[in-house]
């Protein structure tokens, strides 16, 4: 077994769940989406994109372009919930949290684009 391959793997997966973590619920209901766990969704998409960037192949480049997609959305979502909460010393209003939940259902989108072509390049690679 790869260490490597395991833990760009897990990476991969767990910038997926914590980004459909935050993303589900009920979209103006503040409660059902928490700060740090956005935070945390944008933290864990950057390592990965990191990661990818070793890949030199065609579906490295994919897997790059799929998790900068993820990264934007979700650095969007943030400066979003930053701006209007501190920045303009606001609360966070069901129209603001609709954006933000959006933005980061794009990037849980391409994460989930992300892992499909890790399934399937894992499933067509032969030893």
């Amino acid at each position: 077994m790869n260490f490597e391959k395991v833990l760009f793997a897990f990476f991969i997966l767990l910038a997926l769940t914590l980004n459909f973590g935050f993303f589900i619920g009920d979209m103006s209901n503040p409660s059902h989406h928490n700060v740090f766990e956005l935070f945390a969704a944008l933290v864990v998409s950057l390592i990965a994109t990191l990661m990818k960037f070793g890949d030199k192949s065609h579906v490295g480049t994919v897997l790059v372009a799929s998790s900068l997609v993820a990264d934007l959305q979700l650095i969007a979502a943030c400066l979003v919930w930053g701006i209007s909460v501190y920045g303009m010393d606001a609360a966070l209003n069901e129209y603001t949290l609709a954006s933000i939940v959006s933005l980061s259902g794009g990037a849980l989108l391409a994460n989930i684009v992300s892992v499909v072509i890790l399934a399937a390049e894992t499933t067509l690679h032969r030893h």
